[in-house]
Formats: structure tokens, sequence, C-alpha cells
């Protein structure tokens, strides 16, 4: 476990109490050292007060990250600091030209992130301001140098991408082109938020150590807007390796569009939004091919392909096919697709190599209502869905998913809390 940067919401000012707590600032950034504070005359003292014969102020402020006149700061550092008889915080971090760099403050008003890498090479200085209820202002400072740029950097890279339109059982995807430490880890997923308006309760879950994947606890809400960030830049990742730099993706949800397929019936049912909208006759897999029972998710359409199984079959078992409306659901082979050769005994007998047979008037529809992340759950078949074979995410439960998590999982605040988001505020839900 390693140094850990609390869930972050919008603003850099802090008050005490109350139901909603307002915070407005503007930046700090540091790397991790003892106090770096100036008093007035060069003492080492938390804050600094100028009030002629005036008694002084009866808060204080001490920033603990970056550490004052500090060098080689990653690019990616927080400020972090204390405060005492504070009834509001206030954080300002700029760089050597007086520009005012934005960023986040954290839910528990004592460390602040920028929204993005800082430069490499550059100073800073960070500034937090905290006044008592006497209202007179207690300052502390802190003057970094960040780190050069780290020639070992690690790209970090989407699935996704901007205003791509997705299914309500899609994952969001991150990838990584080295793997990273499990030391690692919970540093680098406290820095990947999730923002879903309206808020959604969802989870980062480790596939690999070259992958991430974050899915709500529940389906995606239809038509939700998602926004993804990955503050990656200039943060360390073990072996004196670094992220290249940030990501930020936005995306949105379509409408719900599940599809079932019961076994036994040898059905699809189609909903749209909650609406039974069509049923169609299907055959799965025969009894030495059997369809996985699971739910799984549309990876790639194809409108035309070819399956071809001669190499892994080998001649007598093998078979090369042309194929119309393939639709991805694993990484082994299962497709729904148009299946002509089979029209006759869908709804009635299995007959299909694993994959889900439809008409090619069905194939045809399915194909042209179907998005990426669409999900299937295919019911009562001799095979189980095996995890990791496509987009399993959702073949997991909930309590299975957060295993997968860097950070231990923190239920959402309950509706009143007053660390909860207000209604003018976007809603971030936690993203462990």
């Amino acid at each position: 476990m390693r140094a850990s940067q609390d869930e972050l919401i919008r603003g850099g000012t802090a008050r005490r109490g109350g139901r909603r707590r307002v915070f407005a600032a503007a930046v700090l950034a540091a790397a991790m050292a003892l106090t770096g504070c100036t008093g007035s005359g060069g003492d080492d003292k938390p804050s600094s007060w100028q009030g002629g014969g005036e008694k002084g102020p009866k808060a204080s402020a001490t920033i603990t990250e970056p550490a004052a006149d500090a060098k080689d700061v990653p690019a990616s550092t927080a400020v972090t600091f204390t405060t005492k008889e504070a009834e509001e915080t206030t954080v300002e971090l700029k760089d050597s030209a007086g520009k005012v760099v934005e960023g986040q403050l954290a839910k528990d008003g004592k460390s602040w992130l920028p929204d993005g890498a800082l430069a490499y090479g550059e100073t800073y200085t960070a500034t937090v301001t905290a006044t008592g209820d006497d209202g007179k202002p207690a300052t502390a400072t802190s003057t970094f140098t960040t780190m050069a740029k780290p020639g070992k950097q690690i790209r970090v890279t989407s699935f996704l991408g901007d205003n791509q339109v997705v299914g309500v059982a899609m994952p969001l995807i991150v990838k990584f082109g080295r793997a990273i430490p499990e030391d690692y880890r919970d540093d680098l997923q406290r820095r990947m938020t999730v923002t879903a308006k309206p808020a959604q309760e969802g989870i980062w879950h480790w596939v690999s150590p070259t992958e991430v994947r974050y899915r709500p606890k529940e389906f995606w809400k239809a038509n939700s807007t998602v926004t993804y960030k990955v503050q990656a830049g200039g943060l360390p990742l073990g072996d004196g390796w670094y992220g290249r730099s940030d990501l930020t993706v936005d995306i949105k949800i379509g409408p719900s569009f599940v599809m079932t397929v019961d076994n036994r019936t040898k059905k699809m049912t189609v909903t749209r939004d909650g609406q039974v909208i069509k049923t169609i006759l299907v055959s799965l897999g025969k009894k030495t091919t059997p369809s996985s029972s699971g739910t799984m998710v549309v990876i790639e359409k194809l409108r035309h392909t070819v399956f071809d199984t001669m190499e892994e079959l080998g001649p007598e078992e093998g078979y090369r096919t042309e194929i119309d409306y393939a639709q991805r659901l694993t990484w082994g082979g299962e497709f729904i697709h148009a299946a002509p050769w089979s029209e006759g005994v869908q709804g009635r007998t299995n007959v299909s190599h694993g994959c889900v047979n439809v008409s090619m008037k069905d194939g045809n529809w399915l194909f042209a209502n179907t998005r990426i992340g669409d999900p299937i759950t295919v019911k009562g078949t001799e095979r189980k869905l095996q995890n990791g074979n496509g987009w399993t995410d959702w073949n997991m439960s909930w309590d299975e998913y957060v295993k997968g998590s860097a950070v231990p999982y923190e239920p959402p605040a309950e509706p009143g809390d007053d660390t909860s988001p207000s209604a003018d505020e976007p809603s971030v839900e936690p993203t462990p």
C-alpha cells in the first residue's frame, strides 16, 4: 500500500459544518516530505500573520506536501495540508509566471490535486489560507520544483473514444503499455474517477496487470452521460517508470437494449427500456458444442465475415462459412448471427457450434438495433460462461467484482450525508 489520495470533489475552499460543504480554491501540488511553511521571521512556523500589535489569528495552516524548496517533485503531485481552528480554507497553486493552476480539493478538505499533470522542470508555489471565526486569515506557503521529464514512461489508452454511444452493459476499459506492480495500483486507481449523470454507483476491477475496467453496480441507466479520467501523467508506477499522460474520455449510454435467450424455449426475448419489443426463434449449440450460459456483451459487429475453423478443428470437423450480421460475444468464437441453413429448426432444435443462430430477417433486425456494449444473457445450456472469455464483467456478482479493486470498496454516502454532492454540483460517484 503506497501513499493514498482521497476521493475528489470540485472546488478549493472548505468550510466547517453545515449540510453542504463549500469548496473553492485554485491549486496545490506536491511530492512528499516534511512540513514546508514560512513564518514572518524566518522561523519554522505553520502560518504567517502580519497584524502589527493585534492579536494573531486563531486559525493556522501547515503544508505537509510538498516540502518547501523541494526538488524533483513528481508532476503528478498532490498538495496536502493541515489546519487548526479553521472555518474556511482556501488553496491556490501558481506557476513561476503567476498563472493559477486549476484543481480539485479532496472531500476531507486535507489535500488538493491539480486537474492535470504539472509541467516538468517548473517551479510552483502553493498557498493555503485558513480563516477562523475571528475573521483573521493565516497562510502557509511552499515553493517547489517538479522533476525533469522521465525517460521511462507508460502509455495509457482507452478502448472507447470521445462521444461514442454504447450499450448499458459497456464496461469502461483502460489499458497500460506496461504491467503495473500491485503496490502501485492503489495509487493509480485513486487517480481514476468516473462521473455519471445521473449518478450511479460503480467500481474499478483489475482484469490483469495491464488492464482495468469499470462497471456500475447495475446496468448503466439509459441515456446517461459518462466521463472517466485517468490522472496518470507523471505518476510514479514502479521501477523508475512514470505515467506518460492523463486521459479523459466522454461517452454516452444509449437506450436499454437487453437480449435474453432461454434454451428451454429456444427463444430470445428483446426489451428496450424495460418493454418487450420482439421475440425471436433461435438455435443454440448442439450437445457436443454447447453455447455458454451467462451474461455476455456485444464486443464487435461484422456485417459480413467468414468463420474459418479449419486450422483449429482440422479438415474433418472444421468448416469455412460466410456469415452475415455477426455480433461477437466471446473471444472463444460465440456470436449472434444469421444462419439461413438452420431456419427450419430454429425455435425447436440446437444445431450450432455454440453460436446463437437466428433467421436472416431477425439477424438483420438485431444488427440494425444493437450497439457495442448491449447485454445478452443465455440460460439453461450445458456449459457455463468462463470469466475472461469476452467482456464477462456482468457474469460476476457485485461482491465478486469489487474484489478486483485495488482500493477497499466504500458504499456511496447515504442521501442527506453532508459529504454527498449537492444538487448544483456534478455527481461524482466513489470510484475505489
